[in-house]
């Protein structure tokens, strides 16, 4: 899986994308220390361990740098940044059900967004899987040669 360079000084306006979240009833915002737990323990049971050790890099960020989607007090999507490198973006995932609803766009922006006021230019994008969705919501671009990038060598076990 290819890695995507994204520039942050170029990003679709994020309000437009947190408005039309909070009118379907979702909000997105930057977890918080006191729900750690909550949150580990859902990417675990949805998506993989691997994604549940970043995620937990990501509260030790300052500030934390997780950000989650809820609908009726219940996740139902995460991204993280700054988890296995500096200034990567990743991992993301949305509940199945919750899919096609322009969440994982509002949870890409809120992260890289946030990157962007932390002074970065851009963001790296590793190990993508949906390349067609980065470079249509950003403007991603491939890599050359950024394959298998950081996570060769990874333990599997």
């Amino acid at each position: 899986m290819t890695d995507l360079l994204v520039k942050l000084y170029a990003l679709p306006p994020l309000g437009i994308e947190i408005n039309k979240q909070l009118i379907q009833g979702i909000t997105i915002r930057r977890a918080i220390a006191p729900e750690k737990h909550l949150v580990v323990n859902w990417v675990r049971d949805n998506f993989n361990l691997f994604w549940m050790s970043e995620c937990d890099v990501a509260f030790h960020n300052l500030p934390v740098s997780c950000w989650i989607a809820i609908e009726n007090e219940k996740i139902i999507g995460f991204a993280c940044y700054e988890c296995t490198c500096k200034n990567f973006f990743g991992p993301m995932g949305v509940l199945e059900i919750a899919q096609g609803r322009g969440i994982g766009k509002g949870l890409l922006l809120s992260c890289l967004n946030d990157m962007s006021v932390q002074g970065y230019a851009y963001a790296i994008i590793a190990g993508v899987g949906p390349k067609e969705f980065y470079c249509k919501v950003v403007g991603a671009i491939e890599i050359k040669d950024s394959t298998p990038g950081i996570y060769k060598g990874m333990l599997q076990q």
